[in-house]
């Protein structure tokens, strides 16, 4: 095994809008880019509801910057 495996990139966004299938409509915070976010497995496990307006921790990784996994709830945004 190769010990340069790559580090996820966590970046912060907002929830806009609760999509079948435990998936997630995500506005990244730092360029406004939307993408496609779900559940984490301890998130599911631990029953955590996601709800549009939540900020939210996603893990990314550098291959693929359209899809993330859910692994923080922050609070609701005040709007």
């Amino acid at each position: 095994m190769s010990n340069s495996a790559q580090q996820p990139i966590v970046r912060k966004g907002e929830v806009i809008e609760a999509l079948p299938s435990l998936h997630f409509r995500i506005r990244m915070e730092d360029d406004e880019k939307e993408i496609i976010g779900y559940l984490a497995g301890k998130l599911r496990m631990h029953r955590i509801r996601i709800l549009p307006g939540d900020t939210v921790q996603v893990e990314m990784n550098s291959y693929d910057d359209t899809k993330g996994r859910i692994v923080y709830r922050g609070e609701k945004r005040n709007t």
